[in-house]
């Protein structure tokens, strides 16, 4: 039997989950919303009004809708002020170390009841629940980027996921009008599984000198129909986290195949890192993305 969720905690204000406050906050739940740094709490409020603000120019939601959505989310500076959520998701960055010690601080403040979710986009389910005081309600809600408009949700349930978690978790992604697809707890589960290696591929090929990155992101929009190429996917996405999550893949399933591209690394140590830094495999300093290769 599925639990009413009312009160959302959101922890980490970067692209993710600033896009998981945004719509939930749409959705008419109030939103507890916690960084460690607390400016990049206000810096994603403004992000979430901007993003809002685009959607009432389309006619999605109204003026109204908007003033509401700001108003139900309340920044919040400890794990202590999450403690009459319902539920807490975290969306940090995909780290396992740093998951497990905000697992580890966050459970002890909250009610026994309150379940707790992860949005990571490749990490054991099964093996974050085992950090916490509460594996059978905990889950993971893998919402795709950008939240607000992206139809999917990825919901995977660990060795101890109890029903009532897994149904509640279901409800509220049906609440926020979003499509579930249930993946089981294997490395990356099944968006990323399949996407991330296309893109490492696509990194090999620009590192064999096969083709540009230019011709490689325009053969595949134009010759697979692509939106974007994989290049400025990978952009988009973050390549330290393109990296994560292909480290995930290959430790985890043991397959040369999974292998991270030398030159992905290399970017990601000289910290280039995409769009969040202006560099990646394309320049974003001027007024056009340029190509870095």
């Amino acid at each position: 039997m599925a639990t009413e969720i009312g009160r959302i905690g959101v922890i980490g204000a970067g692209q993710m989950g600033s896009g998981i406050a945004h719509v939930c906050a749409l959705a008419g739940l109030d939103v507890s919303f916690n960084d460690i740094d607390q400016s990049r709490i206000a810096a994603a409020i403004e992000r979430i009004d901007h993003n809002i603000k685009r959607q009432v120019g389309k006619g999605a939601v109204t003026d109204a809708d908007r003033a509401a959505a700001l108003a139900r989310i309340h920044p919040v500076s400890t794990y202590a002020d999450l403690a009459d959520c319902d539920l807490v998701i975290e969306a940090a960055t995909e780290d396992e170390q740093i998951k497990r010690k905000i697992f580890s601080e966050l459970c002890p403040t909250l009610k026994p009841e309150t379940m707790v979710a992860t949005n990571t986009s490749s990490i054991s389910i099964t093996r974050l629940a085992a950090s916490t005081d509460r594996p059978e309600r905990f889950i993971g809600i893998h919402f795709m980027n950008p939240v607000p408009v992206m139809q999917l949700v990825e919901l995977i349930r660990g060795i101890a996921t109890e029903d009532e978690t897994f149904d509640s978790a279901r409800a509220l992604i049906d609440k926020l009008g979003k499509t579930v697809a249930v993946s089981e707890d294997f490395p990356a589960f099944m968006v990323n599984r399949i996407l991330l290696p296309m893109i490492n591929e696509a990194i090999y090929t620009l590192y064999e000198g096969v083709g540009s990155v230019d011709a490689i992101d325009t053969a595949m929009k134009l010759g697979a129909n692509h939106p974007m190429g994989p290049l400025q996917l990978a952009d988009f996405i973050g390549l330290d986290t393109c990296l994560s999550i292909m480290q995930v893949l290959y430790e985890g399933l043991a397959d040369s195949k999974y292998r991270p591209c030398p030159l992905l690394v290399k970017y990601v140590e000289a910290g280039w890192l995409g769009r969040k830094t202006q560099r990646g495999f394309y320049d974003y300093r001027g007024a056009e993305p340029v190509p870095t290769r």
